[in-house]
């Protein structure tokens, strides 16, 4: 009985290199036939992979301006709105628990805001705030806020009346109530909103970028939008495409994965 445990984990962490390693075989398969159709059809449009690297590595210490600064930007834009859209998630949310008047205007709100794209937005934005920061960070707001809200309010409804009830005996209130018990036992409906939130955004983002072109903004999608228009580098562009991809996959697996190992997946609460 005391080796199961120590297999089940053995097994677990097999299957988990099993998987990476499929991944990676899956990436080397891409980039070959990737290479070997650009090599071989010479089209302008479609570099091959040793270009399209060979101008990234380049771009870091480009005299027009470092890729990394492009991309700092965005990344700092995103990270503020993804943190001013989350904590409204959790609050709002939390005041539609406690009161059924806030309840039933914000699910209202979120059917509405919920399945409007951001990107249509845009023109709104540009018109009342200009085509800068502040409406790219509110675009970032808008893609985190309502999605976020509908996962952590189904979560809230998906809790056991069984641990709600035994809120009630030790005498919580309505505060206790929602950070003890709500937040806690729906915490991976938290963290599904959070990633398909920062998913939504840091398109939303980009595509914002790209539209507004050298306006006032200094994001990766900008530097896209020269490097097709202006600097006419084709290498560069995917070269920047790479890194906004290497980018999600870092923080899926650097910080959204280990966040639901360390929580979700140690309470058992997801497999």
């Amino acid at each position: 009985m005391t080796g199961w445990p120590v297999s089940n984990k053995f097994l677990s962490s097999k299957k988990q290199y099993t998987g990476i390693a499929v991944q990676l075989v899956f990436l080397l398969v891409c980039g070959i036939a990737w290479q070997w159709y650009a090599t071989s059809r010479n089209i302008m449009g479609f570099p091959p992979l040793d270009v399209i690297v060979s101008h990234l590595v380049d771009s870091f210490t480009s005299p027009r301006q470092p890729i990394l600064v492009y991309m700092a930007h965005s990344f700092l834009l995103i990270v503020e709105g993804m943190f001013i859209g989350a904590v409204a998630a959790v609050i709002l949310s939390g005041l539609s628990v406690l009161n059924n008047v806030i309840g039933a205007i914000y699910k209202l709100l979120i059917s509405i805001f919920d399945l409007l794209p951001g990107v249509a937005l845009l023109p709104i934005l540009m018109i009342t705030i200009g085509a800068n920061d502040m409406s790219i960070l509110i675009l970032v707001i808008h893609s985190v806020l309502w999605p976020m809200s509908r996962y952590i309010m189904d979560g809230f409804r998906m809790i056991p009346k069984t641990y709600i009830e035994v809120g009630k005996n030790f005498g919580l209130g309505m505060y206790r109530m929602l950070v003890d018990v709500y937040i806690p036992a729906s915490f991976a409906n938290v963290l599904s909103g959070l990633k398909v939130g920062w998913a939504r955004a840091w398109r939303g983002l980009i595509s914002a970028e790209m539209i507004f072109g050298a306006a006032q903004s200094a994001g990766i999608g900008v530097y896209i939008n020269n490097a097709r228009t202006i600097w006419l580098d084709y290498p560069g562009v995917y070269g920047a495409i790479f890194l906004i991809i290497l980018v999600g996959v870092i923080v899926e697996y650097g910080f959204f994965h280990v966040i639901e190992c360390r929580t979700v997946k140690k309470w058992g609460m997801i497999k």
